[in-house]
């Protein structure tokens, strides 16, 4: 699929010339930082939805760890004395 964009002369500039220094086609750095761009927004849009899911559960069930619970056990993380994931409480 062909797909244009309008750019500044200034950035069709800078995309040149970073893509002389990295030995690689004007197109391929605008394809590979388009690619970038979806994927961290994919993923910052995936963390909102996450975030607002384990907000309904609350306020649902009222389950919950305390940040200091929390930290506790992600401290034993990688050491001898690694913790299961502690209950939840309301």
């Amino acid at each position: 699929m062909a797909t244009s964009i309008k750019i500044d002369d200034e950035l069709k500039n800078r995309i040149q010339h970073l893509a002389g220094l990295r030995q690689r086609s004007s197109h391929w750095i605008m394809r590979e930082a388009i690619a970038q761009y979806v994927e961290r927004e994919e993923a910052r849009e995936s963390f909102k939805q996450e975030a607002l899911a384990s907000w309904a559960a609350y306020q649902e069930t009222g389950r919950h760890l305390t940040g200091q619970e929390t930290r506790a056990w992600l401290n034993t993380w990688g050491t001898e004395a690694e913790a299961e994931l502690p209950k939840c409480h309301e």
